[in-house]
């Protein structure tokens, strides 16, 4: 006589619904996916019929976090090394206004990067490409926005300097931040010939002034 013994199924059957769903999701998110990946390609590639008619919509994709600084078939290699400060001005409880010292915003991403065997790609490139972001939308000699994209690049560079800051300084609430940039030029090799490279220049920005609006989002 044989005895047989009733053994669940193997494996989780999902139902009707429960496979539309998940494969629904999963389109979106191929989609999405795809959808990035080809503005990505797009902003990057010679300008073309489908980019300028479109250009508006690949723009508020890549800008500001996913934004390139090189192109698909002429790659851009920096030839300045550019650092960033920042210092703010915060007012005491009795009212009496203080401007602090610079703060070496690249010296901290430098600080740590070097020595990291795997430094994130936020030291290596957010506050670069923003501060990247920044000059290219802005007239340096007066600092005026010279492109639609400006007011959005005072915001990105603000609010990446604030969140390493924060709302106080020395217990004081800040008011006002300003920038600073450094821009060295990369010397030559000493057997090319070349001349030594110029001085490096200097800019720094006019005050920000800082409102509760500017942390929103923030994490600290």
């Amino acid at each position: 006589m044989t005895e047989t013994t009733d053994r669940p199924a193997s494996g989780r059957a999902w139902s009707r619904p429960a496979q539309l769903v998940l494969g629904f999701a999963g389109a979106v998110l191929a989609g999405g996916t795809g959808l990035f990946l080809a503005a990505v390609f797009l902003h990057v590639a010679p300008a073309n019929s489908v980019s300028r008619q479109y250009r508006d919509e690949i723009d508020g994709v890549v800008y500001p976090e996913f934004e390139q600084n090189w192109k698909l078939f002429a790659p851009n290699p920096l030839q300045q090394n550019v650092s960033v400060d920042a210092r703010v001005r915060t007012v005491a409880p009795d009212g009496t206004t203080r401007t602090h010292d610079w703060i070496g915003l690249t010296a901290q991403d430098v600080a740590a990067i070097r020595g990291n065997p795997a430094p994130s790609h936020v030291e290596q490139n957010l506050l670069r490409r923003a501060w990247d972001f920044y000059d290219a939308s802005h007239n340096p000699q007066d600092e005026a926005a010279a492109s639609p994209r400006g007011a959005l690049a005072e915001q990105y560079l603000k609010r990446i300097a604030l969140q390493r800051i924060g709302r106080e300084a020395d217990g004081e609430r800040i008011l006002e931040i300003q920038f600073r940039s450094t821009a060295a030029t990369v010397p030559p090799p000493s057997w090319s010939g070349e001349a030594e490279p110029p001085a490096p220049r200097v800019r720094e920005l006019p005050w920000w002034p800082v409102a509760d609006e500017d942390y929103r989002g923030l994490l600290g």
